[in-house]
């Protein structure tokens, strides 16, 4: 019985996560996001969070990301989540060997979350690191609209 009252209420989180994104797809492969991007003919919204423990993470995540408005931004976009969590068993061996070698790369400051925008050769056109307790996301979104077409 226990089983069952568990299997019952992961499927029930399985399917909010997936019903709340289904608008954006988020990438975790770095060559297809360059490859989509090329293809398509976007800009990449690269996203460095830390999903388990960054507290600014979680707010812009609810605030900007899960915002109806973002939603409008999926055909200028190819997006790109690069999640550095604590708990390693949420990524596989070879995710996070991309995500730390990309971390090293683009996140020099080791800051937390960061948005970059990048071509799709993988230069950055632009960023906009830290998210305040003040939960404004104005300068993130005046981020996208600055690449929106």
């Amino acid at each position: 019985m226990r089983r069952i009252f568990l299997f019952f209420v992961l499927f029930g989180f399985i399917g909010f996560s997936q019903q709340e994104s289904k608008d954006i797809v988020w990438l975790q492969d770095f060559d297809l996001a360059k490859k989509e991007a090329k293809a398509s003919k976007k800009s990449i919204l690269m996203y460095f969070s830390g999903s388990d423990w960054c507290k600014p993470c979680k707010l812009l995540k609810k605030d900007f990301f899960d915002h109806k408005e973002f939603s409008n931004y999926k055909k200028d976009f190819v997006f790109l989540l690069i999640d550095i969590p604590r708990n390693n068993d949420l990524l596989t061996d070879k995710l996070r060997e991309q995500n730390y070698s990309l971390l090293n790369e683009y996140n020099d400051n080791k800051s937390f979350p960061l948005v970059l925008v990048l071509s799709s050769k993988g230069k950055i056109l632009d960023k906009i690191s830290g998210y305040s307790s003040l939960r404004d996301t104005k300068f993130h979104f005046e981020l996208l609209d600055k690449f929106s077409k």
